[in-house]
């Protein structure tokens, strides 16, 4: 474990290396892994080493600077060149997660329109990938801050309910939809945090709980079944979570059991918001069928660590996000304020 008042951070950089959090491992190793190599990256990014649609990004980009340095030219077409194919291979990691194509787009740009020698280039993209990470721990800190206006007023203070991680571990420090609730229990808002367990990888019973623990929130787990029975005894207040690739209607792709939880949400009249920045928005897809959804190996259904528990003969099915619907959300929080699903567009086009 770590001390509670040390700052989470999954990925940094230190001493030509990057070091990630093996989140793995959470809770119950706290390991720290150093990556020297694009293709180690790569492999970091597709094992869930590294998770979280802004950490990857960040993860991304720190994997096309590794790659670049790799390449052993001075020719700058050249260079170019083994760079875009560095960018492909890192794009097939994760298919859904918008913000790794963000951050290796942002990352060739810096390499197309930087003039000068092959370590120019280089030293541009190490700035670029140092600016994503800082630029993404203040998007956070931001979209922590908005979601104070659209929480539910009351007297009392607050229950949320949250899916998967979308915490520090999950982005370049303090959270997403996390960082909401950072915000709201260092304002004094905060009662509880309710935490789905998020079959089939238990990223809320593993990592949201972890984050909260170490910050000294109160936070139970559930089962991902009971959320409606929890709403159905007016237990949850509002329901928070982050998003992988939001299309540019407000349709929202999120870990798997995101759209049931919108749509229990909607029955028990308990307000759903999404939080993620403006760079998670895909204005490319004009609505969420278009959104690749990821499947992911049966085994993270039909084994738990080591133990197998299901019968030999049975088949999987193991996507690993869905799509919400922007008629189910109430809001989207991003770092320039809070909007409705149908508002993307606007908000999006002004910054």
């Amino acid at each position: 474990m770590i001390s509670s008042t040390t700052q989470i951070y999954p990925v940094r950089w230190h001493q030509d290396k990057v070091l990630l959090i093996d989140q793995t491992r959470l809770p119950g190793e706290y390991e720290v892994v150093e990556i020297h190599r694009c293709d180690d990256m790569a492999q970091a990014i597709r094992t869930m080493i590294v998770r979280g649609a802004p950490a990857i990004g960040v993860a991304a980009a720190y994997g096309m600077y590794l790659g670049a340095k790799e390449i052993q030219t001075s020719d700058r077409d050249v260079f170019l060149k083994q760079l875009e194919a560095i960018a492909t291979q890192l794009r097939q990691t994760r298919p859904t997660a918008v913000n790794l194509f963000w951050a290796i787009s942002r990352m060739l740009k810096t390499a197309y329109e930087t003039l000068g020698t092959v370590e120019e280039i280089q030293a541009c993209l190490f700035n670029t990938a140092q600016n994503i990470q800082s630029e993404d721990l203040q998007t956070c800190k931001a979209i922590g801050d908005n979601g104070l206006s659209v929480l539910p007023n009351s007297p009392d203070k607050l229950t949320i309910l949250t899916h998967c991680n979308t915490g520090s571990l999950a982005t370049a420090g303090y959270g997403t939809a996390l960082g909401v609730i950072r915000s709201a229990w260092s304002a004094g808002r905060l009662a509880r945090v309710y935490a789905d367990e998020t079959r089939p990888r238990l990223q809320g019973a593993k990592l949201t709980a972890w984050e909260c623990v170490q910050e000294g929130i109160p936070v139970t787990v559930i089962a991902d079944s009971m959320a409606a029975h929890c709403m159905k005894q007016n237990a949850i207040d509002a329901v928070i979570v982050g998003a992988d690739r939001i299309a540019a209607n407000g349709d929202t792709a999120n870990k798997i059991g995101t759209y049931s939880l919108a749509v229990v949400a909607k029955m028990h009249d308990v307000p759903f918001y999404v939080a993620a920045p403006l760079s998670t928005i895909d204005m490319d897809l004009p609505n969420g069928n278009l959104i690749p959804i990821e499947e992911r190996h049966p085994s993270e259904i039909y084994q738990v660590g080591e133990t197998v528990i299901c019968p030999t003969g049975v088949e999987f099915y193991n996507p690993a996000f869905d799509v919400t619907p922007a008629h189910l959300i109430t809001g989207i929080i991003t770092e320039k304020g809070a909007v409705k699903p149908n508002e993307l567009s606007s908000i999006f086009a002004l910054y």
